[in-house]
């Protein structure tokens, strides 16, 4: 073939594929909107408790306004770590957590999105909890016969018992009980009684449906040896712990 020939014929293929290039409805056309979806859902920024604030009204109902709440089996939140009420939202709204008052939880929990929860964890961390009162009757029977009740508590809180493996509850919770916002370990000062004890029992028990049950395995271990009495002590002890 002459070389005019040649290009000649290599013009001719490219204006075919480019007339029929034209003539082809594209799959994808220049001028189509363009479709969007996230990969994941965007991890949460520190919360906001401004944001917060507005978002936690409708806790108010059992938790109280500033979460110290007068509800028996809600728990005080006021103080709370921002992580820690983060998590725990985020175990109801996942099924995980299904004790206790779950079964309210979870539909309040279910519409929030992961930066909701920092931002109600922001508003009630920036509360002041409130204290309730520490049983001082006297042990008229048993191991600790002689002791205020609320002081078998307080002694398991400061102090531990290693003969048990049982270390003290303010390594983990602080020493007046404001919790640790680094681990996400709660605050326990002013609690209510009635849920400490639950929750004791709880983890007493062993058995959990948390996906990642570290913490859960690490009270577990603490309380696996606890007394009927000692839990109820404890929860007294914390109930009315509170910085001096």
């Amino acid at each position: 073939m002459r070389p005019a020939h040649a290009l000649a014929g290599v013009a001719c293929l490219a204006l075919a594929a480019f007339a029929y290039a034209q003539s082809t409805p594209s799959a994808a056309p220049d001028n189509a909107p363009v479709q969007t979806a996230p990969l994941e859902q965007a991890p949460p920024t520190w919360g906001d408790p401004k944001a917060g604030q507005t978002k936690a009204a409708v806790c108010a109902g059992c938790h109280g306004v500033d979460g110290n709440a007068m509800l028996q089996n809600a728990p005080r939140i006021a103080g709370m770590p921002e992580r820690y009420i983060a998590e725990q939202l985020e175990l109801f709204k996942t099924g995980q957590r299904t004790s206790g008052l779950a079964g309210v939880m979870m539909p309040f929990a279910s519409t929030l999105s992961p930066q909701d929860m920092r931002d109600v964890g922001a508003w009630f961390a920036a509360q002041t909890p409130g204290a309730g009162v520490a049983d001082d009757t006297l042990i008229t029977s048993g191991p600790n016969k002689g002791l205020k009740f609320y002081q078998v508590g307080e002694r398991l809180f400061r102090g531990g018992d290693a003969s048990r493996g049982i270390p003290a509850c303010m390594a983990c919770h602080g020493p007046a009980g404001e919790g640790n916002p680094g681990p996400a370990y709660p605050a326990l000062h002013g609690q209510d009684a009635t849920y400490v004890a639950r929750r004791l029992e709880e983890y007493r028990a062993g058995t959990t449906t948390y996906k990642n049950p570290a913490h859960f395995q690490l009270m577990a271990a603490v309380s696996k040896s606890l007394t009927d009495e000692e839990i109820r002590s404890l929860a007294s002890y914390v109930q009315g712990l509170h910085a001096r």
